[in-house]
């Protein structure tokens, strides 16, 4: 018989170690660490150790999970608390920078924004070309990865050169971008493709709420 016809036939008739019970005693197996010939029930017993130990730690990684997000959901908490008290756009400009640097770890962050009823002197008022514009209304999501817009980089100053990573979060009026808050780390890995961007867009939609609260 083939291997396969063996197995359908256990699989049509469950209980024929039931029926047979004394085979169970005279047949072995190989450890699956030694190769060592063991029992049927030596080995099932080995699976369902290695099965609690797999179900253990994917049950500690949730664990994980969960605590590190509970921890981000605090920060973005209290930049949240912060945004509402700030009283001008250098408040809140203040607030952003002060919790992305201090709270997140994020290095460098820049501000642009465009397209307001008020506008103010200084950077985040420069304006920006029409390739930055339609770059921040293509974004279906933040974008992370590679520089990618030597523009941009440029907001970042001096410290561009040793920018590797960056994540851009437009700011939307009635879904329409009206600025970009831009991120950069000198690690290639902080911000990656594939990274979920959750966070980033609150983080997104709560400076936005502010400055269009502040702007008009």
């Amino acid at each position: 018989m083939k291997p396969e016809e063996v197995a359908a036939y256990l699989q049509q008739y469950p209980d024929f170690f039931d029926r047979n019970v004394d085979l169970l005693a005279h047949m072995t197996v190989p450890h699956p660490d030694t190769g060592k010939a063991i029992s049927l029930s030596e080995r099932q017993m080995h699976a369902l150790r290695a099965k609690i130990a797999q179900l253990e730690h994917k049950f500690a990684e949730l664990i994980r999970f969960g605590e590190e997000n509970d921890e981000i959901g605090e920060k973005v908490h209290r930049l949240s608390v912060a945004l509402m008290t700030a009283e001008n756009f250098d408040d809140i400009l203040q607030v952003t920078m002060t919790h992305l640097l201090d709270d997140f770890s994020v290095p460098h962050v820049a501000l642009r924004v465009w397209n307001c009823v008020l506008t103010k002197d200084g950077d985040e008022f420069a304006p920006v070309s029409e390739g930055v514009s339609f770059l921040a209304g293509d974004l279906q999501r933040p974008y992370c990865g590679a520089p990618c817009n030597d523009e941009i980089m440029a907001w970042f100053g001096e410290s561009a050169e040793q920018i590797r990573s960056i994540c851009l979060v437009p700011l939307l009026r009635d879904n329409t971008p009206f600025g970009l808050l831009a991120m950069g780390s000198e690690e290639a890995e902080r911000f990656y493709r594939e990274m979920g961007t959750l966070y980033v867009r609150r983080i997104g939609d709560l400076v936005g709420a502010a400055v269009l609260g502040e702007l008009g």
